[in-house]
């Protein structure tokens, strides 16, 4: 299983960035994990997006789905070149009605994932963790039956990511404040609190995502250091993770 981080920017883009939005790949099937504002356009340095098998989204917030409308349009203007109508499917919650709307396009399905089972996308076993965060949202953890990665999506703290992390490959947490703040009002994790998961949660590696954009980012790797001895990376753009 291959995964390569196209977008990690935490609410909006920083100058030619991208939100989240990140490439699973495994046996030829491809899997766009959320789509958030960029990611269009960075997803082309790496995949035709018409060679995208589905699309899996893990909440309605814009910064996590903002692409969707203009990844409907490309996949129309490609249809119509290549005279064949092709459906992407998207995969989403059904807890926003209206959100899970906007998913079925010309060009695309809306699928609703059951988040109390178990979801096979292709290659991929997905199952679901709800996070804690203002609007319904799911965290996910994906296997291939070799490799396992979990990705905690916008949440704060919660104790049921140890279990839910247990034994990943590899985590990526959200990532949005640094120790000294708290981010739990806004429903997302400090470096800390991510670390803390990685730790308890036995996990291979940790890769800091859905970052603020003002501050050092790296300091957010040293304050992860203190709780958890592991591999630790900072997302960026184009960063692979490989097993």
């Amino acid at each position: 299983m291959k995964l390569t981080v196209i977008g990690f920017w935490g609410g909006y883009p920083a100058a030619n960035g991208a939100t989240s939005a990140y490439l699973v790949e495994k046996d030829d099937f491809t899997l766009l994990i959320d789509a958030g504002s960029g990611a269009l356009a960075k997803l082309q340095n790496y995949q035709h997006l018409m060679d995208l098998d589905a699309v899996i989204l893990s909440h309605y917030h814009h910064d996590h789905v903002a692409d969707i409308g203009v990844l409907q349009y490309a996949w129309l203007v490609q249809s119509y070149l290549r005279e064949v109508k092709e459906i992407l499917p998207i995969y989403g919650h059904t807890e926003d009605e209206e959100g899970f709307a906007t998913l079925t396009h010309e060009c695309t399905e809306g699928i609703p994932y059951d988040p109390s089972g178990e979801l096979k996308v292709g290659p991929f076993l997905i199952n679901f963790l709800q996070t804690k965060h203002p609007v319904t949202c799911y965290g996910m953890r994906i296997s291939d039956g070799d490799s396992v990665i979990v990705y905690t999506a916008d949440s704060s703290f919660k104790k049921e990511w140890s279990d839910f992390a247990n034994d990943a490959d590899l985590l990526i947490t959200d990532c949005n404040f640094y120790a000294d703040q708290n981010g739990a009002a806004a429903g997302h994790m400090t470096s800390k609190e991510g670390a803390r998961i990685a730790k308890q949660a036995n996990v291979t590696e940790l890769i800091l995502s859905h970052l603020p954009q003002y501050g050092d980012p790296n300091k957010l790797v040293e304050e992860a250091a203190t709780v958890f001895n592991g591999k630790i990376r900072l997302a960026r753009e184009g960063l692979v993770w490989e097993k």
